[in-house]
């Protein structure tokens, strides 16, 4: 799964926002995600969590511009690769 999400702030700014909406998410999803690995690299999350049993690994890149979302999906979820898409840029656009 790859695809951008625009944001309309300063890199800065936007890597504060994903590092509070994580924060945020922590207590709500404590019983359904295991997370295996998550650190930043300069402007890079990388991430390997394990949810409803299953092993999704990737990166999310803040740029000047945009949110870059690269993740490897399960087999039987990649068919709902739009579906995820289209939640996580609702998500997205509510941290402007």
């Amino acid at each position: 799964m790859h695809f951008k999400v625009p944001h309309k702030t300063t890199k800065t700014e936007a890597k504060q926002k994903v590092k509070d909406a994580l924060e945020d998410a922590r207590p709500h999803m404590k019983d359904q995600v295991v997370i295996n690995e998550e650190k930043w690299e300069a402007d890079t999350f990388h991430f390997n969590v394990t949810l409803q049993g299953k092993e999704i690994t990737g990166t999310l890149e803040v740029t000047d511009l945009d949110f870059i979302l690269d993740a490897k999906l399960p087999l039987l979820w990649r068919m709902f690769e739009g579906r995820i898409e289209k939640e996580i840029t609702k998500h997205v656009e509510t941290l402007k």
